[in-house]
């Protein structure tokens, strides 16, 4: 199953060669709001290089699957990042929050009271 994350390149660690035939890297991103949240990656083998395109205090999108496996009764859970891109830039809205946007003013052919009504306007109703 695979997942998305946004958040801002936080740390950025050395690749290790875990053993002769298997490599892997380590990155945390930070996630803002009230409580900040640092989320570690892993990158592993061929996809250790993926994260070089990027320098801390970069907003990115990491792809990655939840991993976990046991060992001697202990369990460990990796998120197995496989794709990393800049994050789109969110918009920006205008006007304090909570304000919402102006409604256009309606236009001189639109009726705007029941005064500009006739009995043509509601023959064609279903009730």
């Amino acid at each position: 199953m695979a997942f998305e994350q946004e958040g801002t390149l936080h740390k950025v660690f050395e690749t290790q060669n875990k053993t002769d035939s298997f490599q892997a890297r380590e990155f945390v991103i930070k996630l803002d709001g009230n409580y900040p949240q640092f989320i570690k990656f892993q990158l592993t083998q061929d996809r250790c290089d993926l994260i070089n395109n990027f320098k801390e205090g970069d907003n990115i999108k990491v792809s990655f699957d939840l991993r976990g496996r046991e060992w001697n009764e202990k369990y460990f859970t990796n998120l197995n990042a496989w794709r990393i891109e800049a994050a789109q830039p969110q918009q920006v809205e205008s006007g304090p929050p909570g304000e919402f946007a102006p409604i256009a003013e309606p236009t001189d052919t639109a009726k705007t009271s029941s005064e500009n009504l006739s009995v043509e306007d509601f023959e064609d109703l279903p009730f």
